[in-house]
């Protein structure tokens, strides 16, 4: 009884620094279930269901986190890459996509002119992996070069 009560303060004091998804706090309360038994697993995933029921855990709102966190400096690639990483569902990515697509172009020449600012310094096919990198689509990106190309 004292391991799950245990278990389950850890998992408090975890979800009160950030938002975790359900995949994201398993693992890193994986490594406090002692020996891998069967009671043990139960328990663990016990605890999941216990605290997604109870509010505290929830995969939508650490999915809009990272959205909201990571929207300004990356693409809807980069984003999509890292909520899979962390577990999210592709139905739950689904509906975010519509919200993230929605300004790409306006965040791709932002992040553009933070790190460029003109055309001529680095070349074309420099900036375009940058670009890529960041997670942003090769037509967005096509498009930012041949508005800066056409500006400056």
């Amino acid at each position: 009884m004292k391991k799950n009560a245990d278990l389950r303060t850890r998992a408090l004091r975890y979800l009160a620094r950030r938002e975790y998804t359900r995949t994201e706090l398993e693992a890193k309360l994986r490594p406090c279930v002692q020996n891998e038994s069967e009671s043990e697993q139960v328990s663990l995933d016990a605890l999941l269901d216990d605290l997604t029921t109870s509010g505290y855990l929830s995969d939508e709102r650490a999915a809009r986190q990272l959205l909201h966190a990571k929207r300004s400096r990356f693409g809807v690639g980069r984003i999509v890459h890292e909520l899979r990483l962390k577990g999210v569902s592709e139905e739950l990515i689904a509906q975010l996509l519509p919200s993230l697509q929605e300004g790409e172009a306006e965040v791709a020449r932002g992040v553009w002119q933070k790190k460029f600012g003109a055309l001529p310094q680095p070349s074309k096919a420099r900036q375009l992996r940058f670009m890529q990198s960041r997670g942003f689509g090769f037509e967005v990106v096509a498009d930012l070069l041949l508005f800066a190309e056409d500006d400056g």
